[in-house]
């Protein structure tokens, strides 16, 4: 069962527990999640950026994935760098390495299948294809409705 199978089995069996998840991060989902991450993004801690790391990506998954399966994967300490606000202060902004964002997208992927079955439609907070505008548009419909319906 892959990270469909999941979904499909957190939205029919509410009462399923995932206690056995690591399988899920398969060589295809490795390269799934690398092919997510921005491909313009400024280069990790580690130096490489998404198309150097796309050059060595066939070579790269299997030895990645055998060292998250055998317990050897250690994610890179991330740089922490700071950019200014508008307001003076200061945001800190952690910058991790490729390999790092790959692994952490493939394990949002995985509890995303599991997750996003428990919330309800008009929850549009950190999920996926929503955004605050969505929230914002059907906020509106909804007044627009009730006021329609009002006069």
């Amino acid at each position: 069962m892959g990270h469909e199978g999941v979904r499909e089995k957190a939205r029919n069996d509410l009462r399923a527990r995932f206690t056995a998840l690591l399988h899920h991060i398969t060589p295809a989902l490795l390269v799934e999640s690398f092919h997510a991450l921005r491909h313009n993004a400024a280069a990790g801690v580690d130096g490489r950026t998404w198309r150097e790391y796309e050059t060595m990506l066939a070579q790269r998954v299997p030895i990645l994935h055998r060292e998250i399966h055998a317990g050897a994967y250690r994610a890179q300490p991330s740089r922490r760098v700071y950019i200014p606000k508008a307001d003076g202060k200061l945001r800190p902004l952690g910058i991790a390495a490729i390999e790092d964002k790959i692994v952490q997208q493939a394990v949002v992927t995985v509890l995303t299948a599991i997750y996003e079955a428990d919330f309800l439609g008009f929850s549009y907070g950190f999920r996926p294809g929503r955004s605050q505008h969505d929230a914002l548009d059907a906020l509106s419909m909804g007044i627009k409705g009730r006021m329609s319906t009002a006069i």
